[in-house]
């Protein structure tokens, strides 16, 4: 819903700056500009694709508004001089590349906040020191034969894959891990291991990742074996926006996600179990994305109601100043009335408007956001946000891109988030917002004897 304010979204970019600056980085100076540090000492196998990765970092790095350095130097590893960079990429890196105080001086990087983005034989470093071990989050184990694979895109808002289409057709040389990172880390996608032979994980194959690590923020992709994936447009992007997320320029929500079953999974069968409500609709487009069309109307989940859950769904504003309206009705019964789901249940907005408790994150009309981590955490208009909306009996909690945002609970006798449906509102004509991947893991309900759901 909306009222007749309207509060833009500021959007600051990155300035662009070119060759190498001698300052330290955005994030402990204050300034604008980030920086990145490639890393790609070898101390086993050696790829003749380093260089074209090296290169395609810069390259990135010009496009995307962040200044990058290369080394193959382990005496770069000093907390003063790993305090220059907002993320440190290894790059095909193999074998024990750095000694004891080195391996501290990035333990400490880390810890206070830094960033790590591995590519490839990133996984094939330092086997005997744990801390790497769970920050790239999972081992080289093997490998067969270069050759053609179909990549899974499970998280299509994280930005390393939102521009990927559900499937991602694609040769490199494709790695088994020693352990699933599935239960330590968000996977982003993962191999289709009857597309390709010499899989050997047992058709759950994670093979893109990302998790929040002991303070710092940590991105790995299997690709980029060859010196063809460097001017592969689609992994140069994948590369881009893993680093991205990894310097804080994009947010995503890489918490462990499992136990969740689809109930718009981007397919025409699955919006079988959907009803419009009101006017409008939503269209439905060949990457599986539905974006609003026309209202005021409501599309509610009709086959059932829930009670206790985690919802979880990316949505995207499609106006460059935020100011396009919708949101997420929760605890609502069965009608073919919106206005139902406005007088019954509780909407958490998408939007951005003139009072707090009608902004985006909010409960709308009821309660603000807290507006600084909400700020923080949200993606400008274009790219893609995660909302979990989480439902234990009267209380409501709201994260935005795995920063919680939102904690009310419901006092209204008139209302009750006990037990009721889920909707996507169409606000209007000029109202666009987007959604993906709708999806749910219902919860124990308070006072039962189950034990809770593991992967959250």
């Amino acid at each position: 819903m909306r009222s007749t304010g309207r509060l833009a979204t500021a959007v600051v970019g990155a300035a662009l700056l070119l060759g190498c600056v001698s300052g330290p980085a955005a994030s402990h100076s204050g300034q604008d500009a980030k920086r990145v540090l490639v890393f790609s000492k070898t101390a086993g196998f050696r790829h003749d694709s380093i260089p074209d990765g090296v290169a395609a970092v810069k390259q990135l790095g010009e496009s995307g508004g962040f200044t990058v350095d290369a080394t193959e130097d382990a005496g770069a590893f000093t907390a003063q001089n790993l305090g220059r960079y907002d993320a440190v990429v290894f790059l095909s890196t193999t074998g024990d590349v750095l000694d004891g105080a080195q391996q501290s001086a990035f333990e400490g990087y880390i810890r206070h906040g830094g960033g790590y983005v591995g590519i490839h034989a990133a996984a094939d470093t330092e086997y005997d020191w744990a801390f790497y071990g769970g920050l790239v989050g999972a081992y080289f184990q093997s490998h067969p034969a270069i050759q053609p694979a179909t990549v899974n895109v499970e998280d299509r808002a994280h930005p390393a894959t939102s521009g990927l289409a559900q499937t991602w057709d694609r040769r490199d040389e494709w790695y088994n891990y020693r352990s699933n990172p599935r239960d330590r880390v968000h996977v982003l996608a993962s191999l289709d291991e009857s597309s390709y032979t010499g899989g050997t994980m047992n058709g759950d194959h994670p093979i893109a990742w990302c998790q929040n690590y002991r303070g710092g923020r940590a991105f790995y992709t299997g690709g980029g074996h060859t010196k063809e994936s460097y001017t592969e447009p689609a992994f140069r992007q994948h590369l881009l926006g893993g680093i991205r997320w990894a310097i804080g320029d994009a947010q995503a929500d890489c918490r462990t996600e499992n136990g969740y079953r689809p109930l718009f999974d981007g397919t025409a069968a699955s919006l079988e179990n959907w009803k419009q409500a009101g006017p409008g609709t939503f269209a439905r487009d060949d990457d599986g994305t539905l974006t609003s069309s026309g209202g005021m109307g409501l599309l509610w989940y009709a086959t059932s109601g829930f009670s206790s859950y985690s919802l979880k769904l990316d949505w995207k504003m499609a106006g460059a100043d935020g100011d396009d309206n919708s949101g997420v009705f929760v605890g609502f019964p069965p009608s073919d009335d919106p206005w139902s789901a406005v007088n019954n249940g509780y909407e958490i907005q998408i939007d951005a408007t003139d009072v707090p408790e009608k902004t985006t994150g909010s409960v709308y009309g009821f309660q603000s956001a807290d507006l600084k981590k909400r700020d923080r955490a949200l993606n400008p208009p274009g790219e893609w946000n995660t909302y979990e909306i989480r439902v234990e009996g009267e209380h409501l909690r709201v994260w935005l891109n795995g920063v919680k945002i939102n904690d009310f609970t419901n006092t209204d006798p008139a209302r009750s988030l006990v037990d009721g449906h889920i909707g996507i509102q169409n606000h209007g004509a000029d109202d666009q917002v987007s959604f993906r991947d709708i999806r749910i893991k219902e919860l124990p309900v308070k006072g039962s004897k189950e034990l809770p759901v593991k992967g959250n």
